[in-house]
């Protein structure tokens, strides 16, 4: 009893073990996957990621815009949710033009706030398919 009570003393007065989060940001490993990222101009419209996606967090909808159908032949719109996303990859690995078109950066999501109504639109998309 006695020993764990001077362990308990002495351990007042040594540094800490932890990281001191908000005031020391945590350093990201080099393989960290973050959010998928998308280029318009690169990308072939194969629908190959969102067929990958294991949770469905690609989507391809069609356009109403005359603009978008003007840029792309078959008139689709790429929408991410990244509350979905579980950041496997699997869409970046399955696309014809990866590190072009698809990639995944180190970014984090943002934080979702409950009166933003994250995912109203997102099943708006889902009904559109």
């Amino acid at each position: 009893m006695f020993t764990s009570f001077f362990k308990a003393f002495t351990n007042l007065f040594r540094k800490p073990q932890t990281i001191d989060y908000p005031l020391t940001p945590i350093p990201k490993d080099k393989d960290y996957r973050g959010l998928i990222e998308y280029r318009e101009e690169s990308c072939i419209y194969c629908l190959k990621c969102e067929k990958a996606c294991p949770p469905g967090a690609i989507l391809f909808v069609k356009s109403d815009n005359p603009s978008q159908n003007e840029k792309n032949k078959k008139g689709l719109v790429y929408n991410y949710n990244p509350y979905l996303c579980i950041y496997c990859s699997e869409c970046v690995r399955a696309c014809p033009k990866p590190d072009e078109a698809l990639w995944q950066s180190n970014k984090k999501p943002e934080i979702a706030i409950k009166s933003d109504n994250v995912n109203s639109k997102w099943f708006e998309l889902e009904k559109l398919k």
